[in-house]
C-alpha cells in the first residue's frame, strides 16, 4: 500500500492555519470524504463534531462547505467527545462521522479523525483513497448541481443522547450513591457530559477544568496533567479522580490517596474480573507495545493472554475486530470495551472501574494492586526528520547492547511518533536509574542521527 502523507496514526493533525491544517485543505478533505463515502441509492449524511479549540469553528465551517458542495448533508453535534460522535454516527445511520480535534495536543493544534457508518475508524486504505482523491482532478467532477447542494443543520440534543448512552453501559442494579468523584474535563469536549453522567448516576461530583475558553484545552489539565486532579481528590477526600483528555477518548484515574492509576492498571483490573466471570472473549486482552510487562504477567497469572499491537488505539481495535476480542487499550488511557463502544471512551472506561468498586466495596488503591509494575522509563525527544531506524547503525548497536544486558528482565522499544516530529525511547528493567540513563543515551544519539 502506498504511504499516506496527510493521515497519521490518528487522522490528520497539525498547527491550525498552517499546512496541512488550513481551511482550504480541510474544505477539500470534506469534498473528498463526501465523494468517497457516498452510498449509491441513498442521500449521503455526514456527522461533524468537535472539541473546544478556538480553530474548531473555522474547520467546522470549511468541512461542512466541502461536504454540502458534493450534494451530501451535514449534521453538527457541536462540542462532543470523540466516542460520542462515533455513537451518533452509527445510531443515526449516517455514512460517516468527522471529528475535529487534536486530542491531547495544545490548543494551537487541531486535527481531523474519520469514522465509518458503523462507528469504527476508517481503515488505512480508505484514508489513503481519500487522500488521493483530494489531489485528483476527478474531485471537482463529483460536485453537485446547484439544485442538489446539501444542507447543514445542528443536532440539538446530541449531548443528551450521549449521556444516556454512557449511563446505559453502567450495571442497572448499581448506583454511585455515596461516592465523591473529581472529574477533570481538560477544558475539552467532555466538559459538560462528563460531570453529567456521574451526577445522574448518583455521585457527588467535584468539577475541575470544565470551563473552556477556546485556548485552555489540555492546559495543565486532564489526562496528560493529572496532578491537579490528584490534589483535588486529596483536598475533597474523594473516592476517585477521573481525568479526561481534550476529546475524552482516554482517561487517567487516581485512587482515594491521590495516586495515579493508568490504562495498564485499569486493563488489568477489568480483564482479570472478566476472566474470572468468563466474559473476556477468547481469554485475550489486546494492548500495544508500550504496555508494561507487569500487565502481561498479571493477565497470564489470571489464566489469560496478552496480544500486542503497534501504538494507536485504531490498531488495537482492528486487532480486536479481526479476531473477535472484546477488551483492549493503551497505557495512555485509550480503553476499548467493544461490548459497549466502537472506540476508546474515557467516560465508559471510568464507569467500568466504578462498577467494580461499588460491587466489591473496595477502594481503587486496593483494586489497582492486581498488577505489579516493572520500572519503565519513557524519553521523548524532538527530531528534525524521521530517518528509518534500520539506517541508524550506531543507534541500533546501542539498543542491542541494552537488550543483551536486560536479557529476559526487560524490553527496549524505540519508535517515532505518528502525530508529532518526535522519537520515543521506552525501556523496562529492574533498575530504574540504570534504564533511565540508557534511555537518555539512546535518545541523544537519535537526535544527532536525525539532524538535517
Amino acid at each position: 500500500m502506498a504511504e499516506r502523507r496527510l493521515f497519521g496514526t490518528d487522522g490528520v493533525r497539525g498547527v491550525a492555519n498552517l499546512d496541512p491544517m488550513t481551511g482550504e485543505t480541510v474544505m477539500r478533505l470534506g469534498m473528498a470524504v463526501a465523494a468517497r463515502l457516498k452510498q449509491p441509492g441513498r442521500h449521503t449524511r455526514i456527522v461533524i463534531g468537535k472539541d473546544t479549540r478556538l480553530s474548531g469553528y473555522m474547520f467546522e465551517t470549511a468541512l461542512a462547505s466541502g461536504i454540502v458542495s458534493m450534494g451530501a448533508d451535514v449534521w453538527l453535534t457541536g462540542p462532543l467527545p470523540t466516542p460520542g460522535i462515533a455513537f451518533i454516527t452509527a445510531s443515526m445511520r449516517c455514512d460517516a462521522g468527522v471529528v475535529i480535534s487534536a486530542s491531547h495536543n495544545p490548543y494551537e493544534d487541531n486535527g481531523i479523525k474519520l469514522f465509518a457508518r458503523d462507528g469504527y475508524k476508517l481503515p488505512d486504505e480508505v484514508e489513503l483513497e481519500i487522500e488521493g482523491l483530494m489531489s485528483s482532478p476527478e474531485l471537482l467532477g463529483h460536485r453537485a448541481g446547484s439544485g442538489d447542494i446539501g444542507y447543514s443543520r445542528k443536532i440539538e440534543d446530541s449531548r443528551g443522547r450521549y449521556v444516556v448512552y454512557c449511563k446505559s453501559t453502567f450495571p442497572a442494579d448499581l448506583t454511585l450513591d455515596g461516592l465523591t468523584v473529581v472529574v477533570d474535563g481538560a477544558n475539552g469536549a467532555g466538559y459538560r457530559v462528563g460531570p453529567s453522567v456521574f451526577e445522574e448516576l448518583g455521585a457527588r461530583v467535584i468539577q475541575l477544568h470544565c470551563n473552556p475558553n477556546g485556548k485552555n484545552i489540555n492546559d495543565k489539565a486532564g489526562a496528560l496533567s493529572p496532578e491537579a486532579m490528584c490534589a483535588a481528590v486529596r483536598k475533597h477526600e474523594a473516592h476517585v479522580g477521573i481525568a479526561l483528555d481534550g476529546d475524552a477518548d482516554r482517561v487517567v484515574l487516581c485512587d482515594e490517596r491521590g495516586e495515579v492509576v493508568d490504562g495498564d492498571a485499569v486493563m488489568a483490573l477489568c480483564a482479570t474480573r472478566m476472566l474470572a466471570e468468563d466474559r473476556l472473549a477468547k481469554r485475550t486482552l489486546v494492548a500495544t507495545v508500550m504496555s508494561n510487562i507487569g500487565l502481561e504477567r498479571a493477565i497470564r497469572e489470571a489464566g489469560g493472554q496478552l496480544v500486542r499491537t503497534q501504538v494507536g488505539d485504531r490498531y488495537v481495535v482492528e486487532e480486536m475486530r479481526k479476531h473477535g476480542y472484546n477488551l483492549g487499550g493503551e497505557q495512555s488511557g485509550h480503553l476499548v470495551f467493544l461490548d459497549h463502544a466502537t472506540t476508546g471512551d474515557g467516560i465508559v472506561a471510568a464507569l467500568r472501574v466504578l462498577a467494580v468498586m461499588v460491587r466489591e466495596g473496595r477502594p481503587l488503591s486496593e483494586l489497582a494492586r492486581v498488577m505489579t509494575r516493572t520500572p519503565q522509563v519513557l524519553v521523548n525527544v524532538k527530531v528534525d526528520r524521521k530517518r528509518p531506524l534500520e539506517e541508524l547503525t550506531d543507534v541500533r548497536g546501542m539498543i542491542e547492547g541494552v537488550e543483551r544486558e536486560l536479557g529476559g528482565d526487560g524490553r527496549v522499544l524505540v519508535r517515532y511518533s505518528g502525530t508529532e516530529a518526535k522519537a520515543r525511547v521506552m525501556i523496562e528493567g529492574p533498575d530504574e536509574g540504570r534504564i533511565k540513563a540508557q534511555a537518555e543515551e539512546i535518545a541523544a544519539a537519535l537526535v544527532t542521527a536525525c539532524r538535517k
